[in-house]
Parts: C-alpha cells; structure tokens; sequence
C-alpha cells in the first residue's frame, strides 16, 4: 500500500452531488473507472442532471441510482480498490429536532454498512468526507490531535462516522485503510444553495436577500472546491493508515470580509437581512494545514478572491438576474 498505491476502479457514493461530481470528473481525466452512486437520478432530479451533464456517457463512468442505507452494496463495490465515500446528509441546522433519524441513518449506519462490505471485499482504501464541525468552536487553528466537540447533531454523525471509519481501519488483519478528510466550508461552482458564498451571489443577481445570521464577524475557513477535489484524489495515495486529515483553503476570514469581497468582484452590493444566531453555528473556523502537507502534499492553490470568482462566473452565466421573470427560489 503507501505511496505505491495506484487507483484504477474507484466507486464514489455521493456522485451526483456538489464535490462528488467535481471527484467524478477528475478521477475520469486521470483515466480511473468509476462507479457512481447516488440515491439521485439525472433522469428526475436536475441538480444531479447538471451536476452530471460532463461525465454521463463517459465510457469509463456508470451511475447507479440506489441507497446506501437499505440496498445490497456489494454489487457496486466489487472489483473496486478505492472507495470515495462522500455520501451524506449535509447541513448544521437542518439537523436539529425530528430530522436526526435521516441523519444517523445516512450518515453513521450508511458508512458502518459501506465499511462492512468493503472489508468483505478487500478493499484497499476509503477516503472519507469529514468535516470541521466535528470539532465545534476553537480560537485558534484547529489541529487533528486536538478536542472533538461538535455543537450540532449533523457534527456528532460525522464524527461518529470518521471515528467508525478509523476503528475499522484499525482493526486487526483489516484488509482496508481509511483517511479521514475533515473539509473546512466548501465552495465553488455546484454549491449547495443554502451555503453562503452561493447564497450572496444570488442575492446579487436575483435581489433576493441574504439572511445574515450573528453579527457578520464570525470567522471561517472556506476551500474552493478544486482544492478539496485535489486533496480527495492524493488522499487515494497517501502512505496512510488511519488518518484524519483537515482540508481548508489556508485563511479564515469574517463573513463581513466575503461580503465586501463579493460586492467588489460583482460591482453590486449583496442585500442583507440580520437574522437570529442559529444553534450550532460556530464562531470561528480555522485549519492547521500542517498535517496536509506532510500527508496528502496539499496546498491549496485557490486564494479566496479567485474562487469566488470562479463561482461568480459561473453562477451568472446560468442564473436569472432580478429583471428576469423567472423567479429563483432558495
């Protein structure tokens, strides 16, 4: 295994969502197979359709539309040597109250169900999608070896899925290693609607306010979404074991920052409602790449300005804008 490794057939669940699609794209540039799941079908749902529209038809990728939680895995994860789980549930504040039970089903029993066949089957390497909320507030730059202390259910499922992914790994005579990548606030083209950066861009273009919760000073890290693919695909190769490897964009910066930087970039300022801190939004998220490089040989290579950039051409080239008599919704 280590660096020696090779990726050849790689399964990616997740595939028709944000980062999963972008994976999808690279790993096929780079001359892997790929078998895509997701519980989506670019058939009936238009984000997995547009998320998909690059890679359905590549000869070297098929998507399976199935769920993780129920169906029989095995047939989708035979033959593979790399499995990208990327599979979940997202969202801090959707995952308060009666919506837990989706969350623990597809977020911990889903992967301990994933980690089952693939020991089944040999499997070499899983690179799991973490993420940053499993280590709650911090008033520093967060480090791997530091306290776990999500402050909301959809970080406690994530980290009881790294922590089930890691124990599996461990496990003596297992056949699979595991890297952990706890992704610090995504972005870029294909992002989630209800994410920030994605969010003040429309409100420039559509004149649709943005419900700006806390006072705007609170701090995060965000990655643009080619680094974190870039970072996905080396995690594949790593000399690792077991790992938890934090993946950020290598700057946090204040919510008030991103919105000057976007109303400089779109010539527009971005329409602003205060709204109530929300339970389980952190003030501060800041990654310690130290451990990235040495891993993964990471460094992100997409300065804040630019990716948000990136998004914003995008973005308008596919939006309405508020003259428009089509009407985007959130």
């Amino acid at each position: 295994m280590g660096t020696a490794r090779h990726v050849k057939h790689a399964v990616v669940t997740g595939a028709a969502g944000f980062i999963g699609s972008h994976l999808v794209e690279s790993l096929l540039r780079q001359g892997v197979t790929v078998l895509g799941v997701d519980r989506r079908s670019p058939g009936d749902n238009a984000i997995a359709a547009e998320n998909l529209g690059g890679v359905l038809g590549h000869p070297g990728f098929r998507l399976v539309q199935g769920d993780l939680v129920t169906d029989e895995l095995k047939p989708w994860v035979d033959g593979a040597d790399t499995v990208f789980h990327l599979a979940a549930v997202p969202g801090v504040r959707p995952s308060w109250g009666d919506t837990f039970g989706e969350y623990l089903a597809c977020n911990v029993l889903a992967t301990q169900r994933l980690l089952n066949t693939c020991v089944s089957l040999g499997v070499e390497r899983l690179v799991l999608a973490s993420s940053s909320s499993v280590y709650g507030d911090c008033t520093g730059p967060l480090r791997e070896d530091g306290v776990t202390a999500p402050q909301s259910p959809y970080g406690v499922t994530k980290l009881a899925a790294e922590r089930l992914a890691l124990a599996y790994a461990l496990a003596p005579d297992s056949p699979i290693s595991v890297v952990a990548l706890r992704y610090f606030t995504v972005y870029g083209p294909r992002q989630r609607p209800d994410m920030a950066i994605g969010r003040m861009l429309r409100g420039v273009l559509t004149g649709t306010p943005l419900h700006l919760y806390g006072d705007g000073h609170q701090r995060r890290d965000f990655t643009f979404v080619a680094d974190a693919v870039a970072a996905t695909v080396a995690a594949a190769t790593a000399e690792a074991t077991a790992e938890a490897v934090n993946v950020g964009g290598g700057d946090s910066v204040s919510v008030l920052d991103v919105l000057r930087r976007v109303g400089e970039i779109t010539g527009a300022e971005v329409p602003v409602l205060d709204g109530a801190y929300q339970p389980g939004d952190v003030q501060v998220t800041e990654a310690d790449l130290t451990k990235a490089r040495t891993v993964l040989g990471y460094r992100p290579s997409v300065t804040l300005t630019e990716g948000i950039e990136h998004h914003w051409k995008w973005l308008s080239a596919r939006t309405p804008t508020a003259d428009s008599p089509v009407t985007v919704t959130e």
